[in-house]
């Protein structure tokens, strides 16, 4: 209890409590700072459930080398992370910044969404390896069972058949990282409480040139920033880039899923089935942004939307890792593998 008030007086000399929040109570102060407070708990906790496995597996010896480097790696991103959250909540407390941004008490968009994009990156990075290693793992395994299945999948990997294929694969997970990250830009700018309705933006399908290209947004007296600070800062217009984008991706798997069922002999099947996945979940995914849209972003629906963009992001890394290409060492490994076990049976 003490400690509650402790902390609501600090609260009281902050920006947001001063300009939007001065009637808040002790309770409601105890719910935001509960869920702030999770936030990092569990930032913390990931950090421990990375490290420590990871310290055990490298000092054991059971890293490789490639793998070793890629832990280092995701390891420094992980803790640039952090330094990249309180950053991001330094500039909703800096009043000085929040004038010159002429912004109320919030976080930076453009802070926010690096924010995001390092956690969606971490995630990603881990996900990656994850799906190398259990690949290869499975090759290596069935080798001794089935090692015409083996070699089978492995030249239908390394075919250039698939090339377009995989330049696919890599395509969508750019473009849905791309869309997810206008997301951050959108829920940093409250973009989502204007024009709740869909297809439309008001009476048009897109508002007017003056008003997502509005002078009020440039801060150079030549206007030479209008354009790219309506792009990033002005609600209106990051909204309907979020719609664009958005639209482009459905259309976008739609297209490829397309394509890979009519080229479902040369696809493997992991990588088919994973692309039938990342279908359901971009629909689900534009249904839950439209829905987020026009019920005016309540929380239970806005986390179901980043949620989901995570999801699908999930689908089309699982999609690019099972039309990947073979490393060669793991291709060298088989083989030298293959060669014993076929001397060894004679």
């Amino acid at each position: 209890m003490q400690s509650g008030k402790k902390n609501s007086k600090k609260y009281k000399e902050s920006p947001e409590f001063k300009q939007l929040n001065s009637h808040i109570t002790l309770e409601e102060f105890k719910f935001i700072f509960s869920m702030e407070w999770g936030h990092r708990f569990l930032g913390r906790c990931i950090g421990v459930f990375f490290l420590l496995p990871a310290l055990y597996f490298w000092k054991t010896g059971r890293l490789s080398i490639t793998v070793s480097k890629k832990v280092v790696g995701l390891t420094g991103l992980l803790g640039l992370q952090g330094a990249i959250g309180w950053w991001m909540v330094k500039s909703g407390l800096d009043e000085e910044q929040l004038a010159e941004r002429n912004s109320k008490p919030t976080v930076s968009q453009y802070r926010l969404t690096t924010h995001l994009s390092a956690a969606f990156l971490m995630y990603l990075g881990v996900l990656w390896t994850a799906f190398e290693i259990l690949n290869e793992n499975r090759w290596v395994k069935n080798m001794k069972s089935d090692p015409k299945k083996v070699t089978q999948v492995l030249a239908a990997l390394n075919s250039l058949s698939l090339n377009k294929t995989r330049s696919l694969g890599a395509g969508l997970l750019a473009l849905t990282f791309l869309t997810a990250m206008s997301g951050g830009m959108v829920a940093g700018l409250d973009a989502g409480l204007i024009y709740n309705t869909f297809p439309h933006m008001g009476d048009d399908l897109i508002p007017s040139k003056g008003e997502l290209m509005s002078p009020v947004f440039a801060r150079k007296d030549d206007k030479s920033d209008l354009w790219w600070r309506n792009m990033l800062e002005n609600p209106t217009t990051v909204q309907l880039i979020h719609r664009i984008l958005a639209t482009s991706t459905f259309f976008a798997i739609l297209g490829a899923h397309m394509y890979v069922n009519k080229n479902k002999a040369i696809v493997p099947t992991r990588a088919k089935r994973s692309f039938h996945g990342v279908m359901g979940l971009v629909t689900l995914q534009v249904t839950l942004g439209i829905s987020t849209l026009i019920y005016l972003v309540p929380i239970p629906l806005a986390a179901a939307h980043q949620a989901g963009a995570l999801a699908l992001l999930t689908g089309c890394l699982a999609f690019a890792a099972n039309v990947k290409r073979p490393r060669p060492q793991t291709v060298n490994y088989i083989s030298t593998m293959m060669k014993k076990q076929l001397l060894k049976n004679h």
